[in-house]
């Protein structure tokens, strides 16, 4: 499997900013559906073994060269502190934040890209700043298969900026 998509927006927000309608990537981690704006969203291949690196933290898979550009590769399942089997449907989502570095996100199966309005939104509430929904930026309430659920919209760009300060749990 490998899809590519449009590159992402010149614009950039801030990553305090709470999440905006507009369309968004959704992949499951573990029993949750989580989603990331489609405008940082490069493309999606099939997990394939990265190149490691010694001495790199557990939830840094190692290397993979995009067309002559290495990118680290990380498990975001190990950066939320979730369990992280691999099967046929684990993906890698290539991603590039705020239009900086380039990075491999692996996930557990990526489902669909939906569109978000503002009614569907909602503020993440306010829980300990070292819990990992701290890089939830909102709530998103869909109906799907006749029910409702709650996709939790990351914040990619403080994700990254804590996953590289080494702040997140690795196991």
């Amino acid at each position: 499997m490998h899809a590519t998509l449009a590159p992402p927006s010149a614009s950039t927000e801030a990553s305090t900013e709470p999440a905006a309608s507009g369309e968004y990537l959704v992949f499951q981690l573990g029993t949750e559906a989580y989603g990331v704006n489609i405008l940082g969203v490069q493309e999606i291949h099939s997990y394939e073994q990265p190149t490691r690196i010694a001495g790199c933290s557990s939830h840094v898979l190692g290397v993979i060269d995009l067309r002559g550009v290495s990118a680290p590769v990380l498990d975001l399942r190990v950066c939320l502190g979730l369990k992280a089997p691999f099967d046929a449907s684990t993906v890698t989502v290539v991603i590039t934040p705020d239009n900086h570095q380039t990075v491999g996100m692996v996930v557990d199966s990526v489902s669909d890209v939906i569109a978000l309005r503002e009614d569907q939104l909602r503020p993440m509430p306010d829980l300990n700043e070292d819990d990992p929904s701290h890089y939830v930026q909102g709530l998103a309430c869909i109906q799907q298969e006749g029910a409702e659920r709650t996709l939790l919209l990351l914040d990619i760009p403080q994700l990254m900026t804590r996953v590289n300060s080494g702040i997140t749990e690795t196991r």
